[in-house]
């Protein structure tokens, strides 16, 4: 097990460092046993989870709350690994299969605490079908079933028991109940910073009025021991955190997220719902329901509505606020999951409404089903049917391809523009540019292996740029720009964006009005020939009254890949 599909790779290889560098290697300042590691498993950019502050020793970016979740199955693991034959190392099967089941493990711990929480507002049906819309219908099901050992699930979990315990705290206030609080609170708080939201839940739960926060007041005072004790609790598990940068950096506070922030004004609400990219209801269609269910709530639930609400917008505004607002290869809004245990709520008032006999249960059943489908689908096609890219999706490829079981490769083009052309080409085409190469005497152009006749144009990492190609526009009859580029990449660049890119552009002057391009990567397998089109859409830049459309159209080839080719463009 090892390659960044590994458990214990990518972000997830950040959060675990802490375990093998104190455990194992007992070096948490210089991380010199990385390197062996990274060459051995290849877990991904994991030195990258890891900063050079200026005390001179690494300090690891995330904070250490999923390593201490992470722990009893480390410790099982390391135990076991020679035993089993495998070298103790942190990394190998052993510790991935480890961490892999406990997160399986906290998930359906998780969903076991929510059934018990949802029974205690809602009927037995409205509970399992709240269950089912989350577990097989969202998101959740990738980041509990399949990349489990990210935070989201665990803090899923987290919350999960925070708002059980926060019932029982206010049924019968104990001291044992206030230490989980704080206990669950300061966990969730060194797992993701930004979870501090959770405070919201043990302060709010139950307020609805200024007569019940008044009440509210009156009984944290009545029980502030127990409240100490919670805020004790809660900071123990802060000072943990801040006594490793001390420890590793000489300083109490440090952030070690470097040049990653907020923008709080405005943050990407809009982008963080609906993007192509990586848009919360767009890949989590089910979740809908829970955002109408959101304003069913203060009738159903008017004694916890306010609380939940304030909590489900506070998540909302701040995994809108970062400025990689789509996290990384999230499928969906990653970020979103660990507050689904209160978007839970709105699920249940929605189906208490919508699964009632008659019209609506049907029409709603066959609204779950597809988003169920879908859902499935999605979480299948970004491990093993291939048709998920992460940070790449753009609206109309997912349009073209969603649901699909085969897509065509031509699609592809559309990650990297809007264009498409649909109709049959004209009978009659205008010819306005053709370059084969062959009478190119300059130093950009190079016998070596040409991929047709004596010459083609060489790009590499010395050479970026191939000339620009620059024709006057054939009229605004022609609707549409076809340009073409015959390609060989050998070998073939795989990381997205260093791919050798085939661009249009149509100037007016000196201004860029309108920009194409192909990643022509995309559409190679090895190292073989291949001949490919960019139609561009003309008469979007033309005016009836004038009927100029722009000033130049120009061609161009870019990239740090050996790809030679020739461009036409007829």
């Amino acid at each position: 097990m090892q390659g960044t599909e590994a458990t214990i790779s990518w972000d997830v290889s950040g959060y675990y460092m802490y375990l093998p560098s104190a455990v194992i290697y007992h070096d948490m300042k210089e991380l010199a046993w990385w390197d062996g590691i990274a060459a051995k498993y290849t877990p991904g950019p994991g030195m990258g989870q890891a900063f050079k502050h200026p005390s001179g020793n690494y300090v690891m970016k995330y904070p250490m709350g999923q390593a201490l979740q992470f722990m009893p199955w480390f410790l099982a693991a390391h135990v076991l690994a020679e035993p089993l034959g495998y070298p103790a190392d942190g990394f190998s099967r052993p510790y991935q299969v480890a961490i892999s089941w406990g997160s399986l493990l906290v998930a359906l711990i998780g969903l076991i605490f929510l059934r018990k929480i949802l029974l205690r507002f809602f009927s037995e049906k409205t509970a399992a079908l709240v269950i089912l819309s989350i577990g097989i219908g969202s998101n959740y099901l990738e980041y509990a079933g399949v990349t489990g050992a990210m935070t989201h699930n665990w803090l899923f979990t987290l919350n999960c028991l925070l708002i059980w315990t926060t019932i029982r705290f206010y049924e019968r206030p104990s001291p044992g109940a206030a230490a989980v609080i704080g206990l669950l609170t300061g966990w969730a708080v060194i797992t993701r910073p930004s979870e501090i939201v959770a405070v919201i839940i043990p302060l709010l739960w139950g307020v609805n009025s200024l007569a019940a926060l008044r009440v509210r007041a009156q009984l944290l005072r009545t029980h502030a021991v127990k409240v100490l004790l919670a805020g004790v609790c809660a900071g123990a598990m802060v000072f943990l955190q801040m006594a490793y940068w001390k420890f590793a950096a000489g300083e109490w506070i440090v952030y070690s997220y470097e040049d990653q922030g907020f923008t709080w004004f405005p943050p990407h609400i809009e982008s963080v719902l609906w993007s192509a990219k990586a848009g919360w209801l767009v890949y989590s269609p089910m979740m809908i329901f829970a955002v109408f269910g959101l304003f069913m709530l203060f009738r159903k639930l008017p004694e916890i509505a306010p609380a939940i609400v304030l909590y489900c917008l506070a998540a909302l505004y701040i995994t809108s606020a970062w400025d990689i607002w789509w996290y990384g290869g999230s499928l969906g809004q990653r970020a979103m999951i660990q507050a689904y245990p209160l978007w839970a709520f709105a699920l249940g008032a929605f189906w208490s409404w919508a699964a009632r006999p008659g019209w609506r249960a049907w029409l709603f059943a066959f609204a779950t089903a597809a988003f169920i489908y879908l859902n499935v689908w999605w979480s299948h096609q970004a491990h093993r049917g291939g048709h998920f890219f992460p940070e790449q999706m753009t609206r109309q490829y997912v349009w073209k391809v969603m649901g699909r079981t085969h897509i065509e490769r031509d699609w592809l083009k559309l990650l990297d523009n809007r264009d498409e052309f649909t109709g049959t080409d004209r009978p009659l085409l205008k010819r306005v540019l053709s370059e084969d190469f062959e009478q190119d005497t300059t130093a950009t152009v190079t016998g070596g292996n040409p991929i047709s006749g004596s010459k083609s144009l060489i790009i590499n990492g010395e050479k970026q740029f191939s000339p620009s190609f620059r024709l006057q526009p054939p009229g605004a009859e022609y609707h549409w720009i076809r340009a073409g580029v015959t390609f060989q990449c050998d070998p073939k660049e795989w990381d997205w964006w260093a791919m050798t890119q085939f661009v249009i552009r149509f100037r007016e002057g000196d201004k860029v009005v309108k920009e194409r391009m192909i990643r022509l990567q995309r559409h190679v397998d090895g190292s073989e020939a291949k001949q490919i089109w960019r139609k561009s859409f003309n008469s979007e830049l033309c005016t009836s009254v004038s009927a100029r459309c722009y000033s130049r159209t120009a061609l161009s080839v870019t990239g740090a890949n050996t790809c030679p080719g020739c461009c036409t463009a007829p």
